[in-house]
């Protein structure tokens, strides 16, 4: 047995703005759109919308969005900031740089919800 994949869900005020926001903005798809929860894909990589304003539904308070953050491991870092940057989402905090567990930038989603990229090093250099 083995672990095959995780899935981030993070805290949206509106998920229907975040979907949209992620499809315009990072070039995801919607794939499931509802006032209550929101998936959104890019190859083989989906995150999960949750609705912070519902505090019934959801378990949380509604600040709690924009407090959440996530890691995506691409094969191309330079090409996807090339493309992020175009459209003005790269965090002034955010440019590619170098660690030693590889290359990374930081993106801010709709809801401030801080969504790195990053490419491993064992990777191999770009």
């Amino acid at each position: 047995m083995s672990l095959l994949s995780a899935v981030p869900a993070l805290p949206a005020a509106d998920i229907k703005r975040a979907v949209q926001h992620y499809v315009d903005k990072f070039g995801f798809e919607a794939r499931y759109v509802d006032d209550d929860y929101g998936v959104v894909g890019r190859d083989r990589v989906e995150i999960h919308l949750w609705p912070a304003n519902k505090p019934d539904t959801a378990g949380a308070e509604p600040f709690i969005a924009g407090t959440a953050s996530c890691r995506i491991e691409v094969e191309d870092v330079e090409g996807l900031y090339s493309e992020l940057r175009a459209k003005e989402v790269i965090h002034e905090n955010g440019a590619l740089d170098d660690g030693p567990w590889g290359r990374e930038f930081t993106t801010l989603d709709a809801d401030c919800n801080a969504v790195t990229f990053y490419q491993s090093e064992r990777q191999g250099p770009s």
